[in-house]
């Protein structure tokens, strides 16, 4: 998920998508520690789109 497609949505979806990836992310670290990770480099990618969501909705947040 980029930058773009982050801004264009509301604050409701941004919500929405920040609560998903949360719970990847949650999936993911428990099979990290079960040894079932079978996509190592999908945590880095939730983690930034994690990052990227929370700085629009901060920055949304800011203006109005």
């Amino acid at each position: 998920m980029n930058i773009d497609e982050v801004r264009g949505l509301s604050p409701d979806q941004l919500q929405e998508q920040l609560l998903q990836l949360k719970k990847e992310q949650f999936n993911l670290r428990f099979q990290a520690a079960t040894g079932q990770m079978e996509k190592s480099h999908r945590v880095s990618q939730v983690r930034k789109s994690i990052a990227r969501i929370q700085t629009v909705m901060r920055q949304k947040k800011a203006q109005g």
